[in-house]
C-alpha cells in the first residue's frame, strides 16, 4: 500500500530536511547553480550572433538595433563574419565545458548526499526494534534504501537543476525576444495556452501509469523474491506452470501501465512539437510582412525561429521533472518516516555497569504480549543461579522464545521486571547487555565471506588460537582442516553449499568463540541430523562449562542432564524440577516425553521382534 502513495508536488517540510543533506557540499552546489545561470545565458547568445550576421552583413538593415559596442566587430563582412563566427565557436565550446563542470559537480554532489542519507538509514535500520521487523517485510525495508534513495539521487542530480535550467532558460529568452520584438514574442507565446493544456492532460495520465507502473514493479519483486525462496517447494509440488501463469498476469498488468505510459508520452511530444510549429509558421507570415514592409529586418525574424526552438523545449522538460518532483516526494516521505519511527528500547540516560561477579538471572512476575491483551506470559517468576544450566520446553507457542527476548531486551516487559545480578535489564545499555550473551539459534544465519569471517564476525580480540580452540570444542576443525582453503573457505549467502549440521556447528564455534558468560540456546539442535546431534550434545558440556546456560529444545534427549527443567504451558511457568522428578510427577513433561519416545520404543520393540529367531510352533 505504501508504494501507492503519491507524494505531494509541494512539501516544504520535506524539502528543507533535505537541504539538510545537501548543506555540507552547498558550496559546490552554489557554484554548479551559478554555471547553470551562465549556461542559460549563452543559450540566448548563438540567435543574437545570427541576427548580427544577417542584419549586418549579409543583408544589411539601416535601422536595426546594434548587440556589440561601436567598433567592436570590423565594417569588412568577411572579416566581420569571421569574427562572429570565432564568437559562436568560443560560446558553443565554453557552453559544453560548463555543462560538463556544472553536471559533474551536481551528480557529485548528488552522490555524497545520497551516500550521508544511506548511511543514515542503516544506522536506523540497525538501531529499530525487532517489533518493527515483525511487522516490516525486509524487501520493503530494501526498497527504502536502494530504490526510493536514487530516485532523490535523481532528483538532486539532475530533476532539480534541470527545473532550475529551464526556468531561467525560458525567463532570458522571454527576456531577449521582447527587447527584439515585443509583436512578435506575443504571437510565439500564444501558443502557450494550449501547450500547457497538452502538459495538464499528460502529466495526468503519466502520473496515473507511473502509479501503476511502480505498484507493478512492487508486486513483481516480490513475488519473485517468493517463489525464488521457495523454489524447492515449487518444484517439489510441481508447480511450475501454476507459477508461470500467476506471474504472466502479474507481468502483464505491468505491460499494459507501461504501454500507457509509452503512449501519453508518444502523443505528448508530437503535440507540442506541431504546437511548435504552427507558432513557427506564425512568426514567418508575420514577420514576413513586416519585412516586406521595412519594419523589421530578416535578422530578428532568423533569431525568433532559433528561439521558438529553445522556448518549447523547457516546457517539455518541465512537464516530465513533475512526475520526478512528485516521486521524489512520495520517496522521501516513505524514507523520513522510517528514520523517525521511535525506538522504545533505548539505552537509559545513565545506564549501569554490567555486573563483573557472576549474577543470577531473576523473572519476577513477568507478564508480556506482542499485541494489545493478547498475552504471550502470564505471572513468570523464577530463578537461575550462576553456573547453573536450564531447559525450557513446551509447545509450540508456550512463550519459550518470548523468554529469551525479554532476557536480551530485545522487547521491554509489559508487567514485571526481568534481573541480572539483582538489576533491572531496562538499567544496562542492550549493546552492553547483550555482549555477554553468547545465542545459537534454531535457524543458524551465516554471512558472506569466509567460515573464519563467519566466526568471529569482527571481533577484533578474538585471534587464531581462540578460532582453532572454539572450533575444535565443537567438533568442527576435523571438517575444517580437511578443506583446502580451511579457516578462509569461502561461504555463500546464507551458508549455501554448507549443510545444516555444518551451519549450526558454525553458530556454535561463533558462540564459543566470543566466550559470553551467558549461553542461550534456542532449538539449536532440531534441524540437525542424528550425527550432527550426537556431536552437538558432545560439545554441550564443552559449552556450558562455566557459564550459566539456557537450552531451549524439543528433543528431550539433548537437556536431561540439565541442572533443572522449566515445563511452559500456555503462558505459565507450569513444572520445574530435574528430568527424573518431572517423570516421576507423570505431568506435563511426562506426556511430551511419552508423546516424542514411543514411536521410538515401538520402532525399536518390532525390529528386536524380527531379529529374533522363531520357536517352534510359532
Amino acid at each position: 500500500m505504501e508504494e501507492e502513495v503519491q507524494g505531494k508536488l509541494y512539501d516544504w517540510r520535506l524539502i528543507r530536511r533535505l537541504m539538510r543533506y545537501m548543506k555540507p557540499y552547498w558550496r559546490i552546489a552554489a557554484i554548479s547553480l551559478l554555471l547553470v545561470l551562465v549556461h542559460s545565458a549563452f543559450q540566448v547568445v548563438a540567435p543574437l550572433l545570427t541576427k548580427t550576421a544577417v542584419d549586418r552583413y549579409l543583408v544589411p538593415a539601416k535601422h536595426a538595433k546594434q548587440i556589440f559596442p561601436e567598433g567592436f566587430l570590423s565594417d569588412d563582412p568577411m572579416r566581420g563574419l569571421a569574427q562572429l563566427g570565432a564568437i559562436y565557436m568560443v560560446v558553443i565550446v565554453a557552453t559544453l565545458l560548463i555543462q560538463y563542470v556544472q553536471s559533474y559537480m551536481m551528480q557529485w554532489t548528488g552522490q555524497r548526499a545520497m551516500f550521508d542519507l544511506r548511511r543514515d538509514l542503516m544506522a536506523c535500520l540497525q538501531k529499530l526494534d525487532i517489533a518493527y521487523y515483525d511487522r516490516n517485510p525486509a524487501g520493503r525495508l530494501v526498497t527504502r534504501v536502494t530504490t526510493d534513495v536514487d530516485v532523490l539521487n535523481e532528483l538532486f542530480a539532475t530533476g532539480l537543476v534541470t527545473a532550475i535550467a529551464d526556468i531561467l532558460l525560458l525567463s532570458f529568452v522571454l527576456i531577449a525576444m521582447f527587447q527584439l520584438s515585443p509583436p512578435l514574442t506575443l504571437l510565439l507565446i500564444a501558443g502557450a495556452p494550449v501547450v500547457i493544456a497538452i502538459t495538464f492532460v499528460f502529466r495526468r495520465r503519466a502520473t496515473e501509469s507511473y502509479r501503476r507502473i511502480r505498484v507493478a514493479i512492487a508486486r513483481i519483486n516480490a513475488y519473485i523474491q517468493e517463489r525464488v525462496g521457495g523454489i524447492s517447494v515449487v518444484q517439489l509440488f510441481n508447480r511450475e506452470a501454476r507459477t508461470h501463469e500467476e506471474f504472466t498476469g502479474i507481468n502483464r498488468t505491468h505491460m499494459v501501465a507501461y504501454k500507457d505510459s509509452i503512449m501519453a508520452y508518444g502523443w505528448f511530444y508530437p503535440l507540442v512539437e506541431f504546437t511548435g510549429m504552427i507558432a513557427v509558421a506564425g512568426l514567418l507570415v508575420y514577420g514576413g510582412y513586416q519585412i516586406h514592409q521595412g519594419r523589421m529586418s530578416l535578422g530578428i525574424l532568423l533569431a525568433f525561429f532559433q528561439y521558438g526552438m529553445r522556448f518549447f523545449r523547457p516546457v517539455q522538460d518541465l512537464s516530465e521533472k513533475y512526475n520526478v518532483l512528485q516521486s521524489a516526494m512520495a520517496a522521501s516521505e516513505r524514507i523520513f518516516q522510517l528514520l523517525d519511527t521511535e525506538v522504545r528500547v533505548r539505552p537509559p540516560e545513565n545506564p549501569k555497569p554490567f555486573p563483573e561477579q557472576p549474577g543470577a538471572i531473576e523473572f519476577d512476575q513477568v507478564s508480556f504480549a506482542y499485541k494489545d491483551d493478547d498475552w504471550v506470559l502470564r505471572d513468570i517468576g523464577f530463578r537461575i543461579e550462576p553456573g547453573e544450566t536450564i531447559a525450557i520446553v513446551g509447545h509450540t507457542g508456550a512463550g519459550k522464545t518470548t523468554l529469551i527476548n525479554l532476557l536480551l531486551r530485545f522487547y521491554d516487559a509489559r508487567q514485571g521486571v526481568v534481573r541480572i545480578g539483582g538489576i533491572d535489564v531496562r538499567e544496562f545499555d542492550p549493546t552492553d547487555l547483550r555482549r555477554h550473551f553468547g545465542v545459537v539459534l534454531q535457524d543458524p544465519h551465516l554471512f558472506t565471506g569466509t567460515i573464519e569471517d563467519n566466526i568471529r564476525l569482527g571481533t577484533p580480540w578474538i585471534d587464531n588460537d581462540d578460532l582453532i580452540s572454539a572450533a575444535e570444542q565443537v567438533n568442527l576443525l576435523e571438517y575444517i582442516r580437511s578443506l583446502p582453503e580451511g579457516f578462509s573457505h569461502p561461504v555463500r549467502e546464507r551458508g549455501s553449499g554448507l549443510s545444516t549440521g555444518q551451519k549450526q556447528l558454525i553458530s556454535f564455534a561463533r558462540a564459543l568463540a566470543h566466550n559470553p558468560r551467558f549461553l542461550i540456546l534456542d532449538e539449536a539442535t532440531s534441524s540437525v541430523d542424528t550425527d550432527t546431534e550426537y556431536r552437538v550434545r558432545q560439545a554441550l558440556s564443552n559449552l556450558v562449562e562455566g557459564r550459566t546456560s539456557i537450552i531451549i529444545a524439543h528433543r528431550l534427549s539433548t537437556i536431561q542432564s540439565a541442572h533443572r527443567i522449566f515445563v511452559m504451558h500456555k503462558g505459565h511457568l507450569r513444572e520445574v524440577g530435574t528430568h527424573q522428578q518431572l517423570l516421576a510427577t507423570r505431568g506435563i513433561y511426562w506426556k511430551l516425553y511419552q508423546l516424542q519416545y514411543k514411536d521410538q520404543e515401538i520402532r525399536q520393540a518390532r525390529e528386536l521382534a524380527e531379529s529374533r529367531p522363531l520357536a517352534s510352533g510359532e
